[in-house]
């Protein structure tokens, strides 16, 4: 059973930078869209950053200029540079890789910005 693993989270003080890393224990084929997505206690799961097989990007409107989200096909992997964390950035971010027929998901790194 193919699985994501997320890692590069941590704690870091408020404008720090963290890159996350998540990559697939083997290739999957068909992935369309790669994607990071965090949750924080108490609020719904919200898309990041995702990005297409032709390398089109889409960031939520907070991490715009601050996050770059990457990905390496051959590797099924995506990476998520973020820079001048903020603290309203901690949360657990999660991994996704999307085919036609299936959603894969990371267990989740935890991502603590402190002041």
């Amino acid at each position: 059973q193919v699985q994501l693993v997320e890692s590069g989270g941590g704690l870091v003080q408020a404008g720090g930078s963290l890159r996350l890393s998540c990559a697939a224990s083997r290739k999957i084929f068909d992935v369309t869209i790669m994607g990071w997505y965090r949750q924080a206690p108490g609020k719904e799961r919200e898309l990041v950053a995702s990005i297409d097989n032709g390398g089109m990007t889409n960031y939520v409107d907070s991490v715009k200029g601050r996050f770059t989200i990457s990905r390496d096909n051959a590797k099924t992997a995506v990476y998520l540079q973020m820079n001048s964390l903020k603290l309203e950035d901690t949360s657990v971010y999660y991994c996704k890789a999307s085919t036609p027929w299936i959603n894969y998901w990371g267990q989740g790194t935890q991502v603590t910005v402190s002041s």
